[in-house]
């Protein structure tokens, strides 16, 4: 990370409120992984503070009251003993997902003035490779957009090649606290929608139909991907393990075990076939459920370690994070699921 801030500079934060964004600009980095989550849990508590609800698991846009540590209680371990599949306290996303939560909606916005001429607008736009772009007057007033069809309609009427004539005067316009769903019909409609800051004021990006498909690609795929890899371990371990396996790695208190695999969620995966886990019952279960698998050609604490690791990105996408998973994220998905495509074809 770029920078830590000093216990004292913290210390001055305490009882007051900031957004997850701020608090991650603090520390000098924009976004959270396991790295930067540890460094600043450990700083504030170093501080003897928290932050209500916790900053790891909501998302960005909120805001989040530094508090005194005491106040929550200790902090709980990163990641359970327990292989809890479940959503944590807090891991509910505080407000619903919106419009300015998209990069583009943060890009910038290139422009030009109602001053400018027709040649001037449209060769930013080949040059840029835009098919919109806004005339602003002043630094907010925005007077229309030029689109290509826009240029093509103003030719076909015989107007005069000006840039008054090719603009669209009223462009669509959302504000960027607005909810994302509700702003689909007009992305839909006309292709793409100004983004304005939470002022009202200046324009902070254009949101375009190819950057929801973009969004949406990133965000869909691993859902996606977890549910492929869940029914390829189901079908594996369903048809190798009996029931009496199954129930063993089943919650006690969340009514009978049924010994059913489609009971079982990503732990209980885990807890199959992990020869160092802390019971030493199951312990000696897995390695009996291990063998009955009969995957002589596949290293065991390398795929369970594997398996464990889908457990927890598992786990941080149902946490409804809006910065979608990293490039390495997704490839340890792909790659696991590429394995287990070969294991149960």
């Amino acid at each position: 990370m770029a920078q830590t801030p000093d216990e004292e500079t913290l210390l001055a934060l305490k009882g007051t409120r900031i957004t997850v964004a701020e608090l991650l600009a603090l520390f000098g980095t924009r976004v959270r992984n396991d790295q930067s989550v540890l460094i600043i849990t450990q700083c504030l508590r170093d501080a003897g503070l928290s932050t209500l609800p916790d900053f790891a698991n909501c998302n960005k846009q909120t805001d989040v009251h530094i508090v005194a540590l005491t106040s929550v209680g200790a902090a709980a371990p990163e990641e359970p003993d327990d292989l809890d599949d479940g959503l944590a306290a807090g891991a509910l996303p505080q407000h619903s997902f919106r419009i300015g939560d998209l990069p583009a909606a943060r890009g910038g916005v290139e422009s030009v003035p109602p001053t400018a001429s027709l040649t001037q607008a449209t060769y930013l736009m080949r040059m840029k490779n835009y098919s919109q772009l806004p005339v602003i007057e002043g630094q907010s007033t925005l007077r229309g957009v030029v689109t290509w069809s826009s240029v093509a309609r103003m030719y076909e009427t015989g107007q005069a090649p000006l840039l008054a004539n090719a603009w669209v005067p009223d462009p669509p316009v959302a504000e960027s606290h607005q909810e994302f769903f509700s702003q689909l019909p007009q992305v839909s409609a006309h292709g793409y929608l100004l983004v304005r800051g939470t002022d009202g004021g200046r324009f902070t990006g254009i949101v375009t139909a190819a950057d929801i498909t973009e969004r949406f690609d990133a965000t869909a795929w691993p859902f996606f991907v977890i549910g492929e890899i869940e029914y390829r371990l189901r079908k594996c371990l369903g048809t190798k393990l009996s029931a009496d396996a199954i129930r063993a790695v089943q919650e006690k208190g969340a009514g009978q075990p049924t010994g059913q695999i489609a009971d079982l969620m990503f732990g209980g995966y885990v807890k199959l076939l992990d020869g160092d886990q802390k019971s030493t019952s199951l312990r000696a279960a897995a390695d009996q459920n291990w063998a009955a698998l009969g995957w002589g050609g596949v290293d065991r604490i390398q795929f369970v370690h594997q398996l464990d690791r889908v457990r927890r990105i598992r786990n941080k996408i149902a946490h409804f994070d809006p910065e979608p998973l990293s490039q390495q994220l997704n490839d340890e998905l792909r790659q696991f699921v590429g394995l287990l495509r070969q294991l149960s074809p």
